[in-house]
């Protein structure tokens, strides 16, 4: 998909629709002119609903849809003829999407699951017809509910890409090129910063036909959490990530500082993200000699996560790699 197709961020007016008005009408017929209250009661107004989609990875379908006006209940009706509901509407979204309060920044509602309903504005209840207010004492109740109102809203729909590894890393790192090698996914790749301006998913073939989800996620900079460079544009999308692939190059000056570097733009932007299982790749190895690889893995802090040396050039230990991977998904 095209990278000015991927939209993860959009805020839509929701209105849902009001509750119709009870009934109160009084039966009459020839020869029994007091026949007693029949009104109905009136129709529930249409609810605004989230429905989770396989099929979807972006909100692009919402980007020019910013208005969503749901279809007010039908009033109650003589002989105890309750009002049609309000037309509901049902908002495909992609899984992963999280809708939150404009005003107040508080979490609605998250769906993660293919298929799974929520509702997002619930539509108004319809009054009651005056014959639920009939009593002993009170035979011809004059007064009949009115519906509830409608429920209008600003929301915002936020997209947090679900996928099993996220791959972190600063620009160049070899972050898309991996995807592209273990999946059958078609990332832009280019040897500039931002090559990757939109995450990418890959599905990943692994052992007796099984197989994990990756998203390369936008590299990221030192400064990223304060706005720098792509700032916390995509960092969100880390949040939904089962563990974490952190990918530094052979070349890098410092292997260890890069990684504190990115560690701590994660730590800032949320400290949760510390919590994630971890796992470290060291790329484009295929420039290393086994005597090199050694003097790198004994200049490692102990404190680093497991790593291993790849390639995506020449599939250098890139199954040792799903094994690790594959390993760390499933471990109690």
């Amino acid at each position: 998909m095209a990278n000015n197709n991927f939209i993860d961020y959009v805020k839509i007016t929701c209105r849902s629709g009001k509750g119709g008005a009870g009934s109160h009408h009084f039966f009459r017929a020839k020869g029994l002119p007091n026949g007693g209250p029949d009104g109905g009661d009136g129709g529930r107004g249409g609810h605004i609903i989230l429905e989770g989609s396989s099929q979807l990875w972006t909100l692009l379908h919402l980007q020019y849809r910013k208005h969503l006006f749901a279809q007010d209940g039908q009033n109650g009706g003589e002989n105890l003829r309750s009002g049609a509901q309000g037309e509901d509407i049902v908002i495909q979204v992609p899984l992963g999407t999280v809708a939150r309060d404009a005003e107040t920044g508080e979490v609605k509602l998250e769906i993660t699951k293919d298929g799974e309903r929520r509702i997002l504005t619930p539509g108004g209840r319809g009054g009651l017809g005056n014959d639920h207010f009939k009593t002993s004492t009170n035979q011809a109740p004059q007064y009949a509910q009115p519906g509830e109102p409608a429920i209008e809203e600003q929301v915002i729909l936020e997209l947090k890409l679900l996928a099993d590894v996220g791959l972190v890393g600063f620009p160049n790192a070899g972050k898309s090129t991996l995807l592209s090698v273990v999946s059958a996914a078609k990332p832009k790749i280019a040897d500039y910063a931002f090559t990757t301006l939109v995450p990418n998913l890959g599905v990943v073939a692994y052992r007796d036909y099984q197989s994990f989800v990756m998203a390369d996620i936008p590299g990221i900079i030192e400064g990223a959490a304060e706005g720098r460079g792509l700032g916390t544009r995509f960092l969100r999308h880390i949040e939904r990530n089962s563990m974490l692939l952190f990918m530094i190059s052979c070349d890098s000056k410092d292997i260890a500082a890069e990684y504190k570097v990115l560690l701590g733009e994660l730590e800032q932007f949320n400290p949760d993200l510390l919590d994630k299982k971890r796992l470290l790749a060291i790329t484009k190895s295929d420039m290393l000699d086994e005597e090199l690889e050694a003097d790198i893995l004994t200049s490692l802090p102990a404190d680093l996560p497991p790593t291993v040396f790849i390639s995506s050039l020449t599939n250098k230990n890139i199954q040792k790699l799903k094994d690790m991977i594959w390993g760390a998904l499933h471990e109690g």
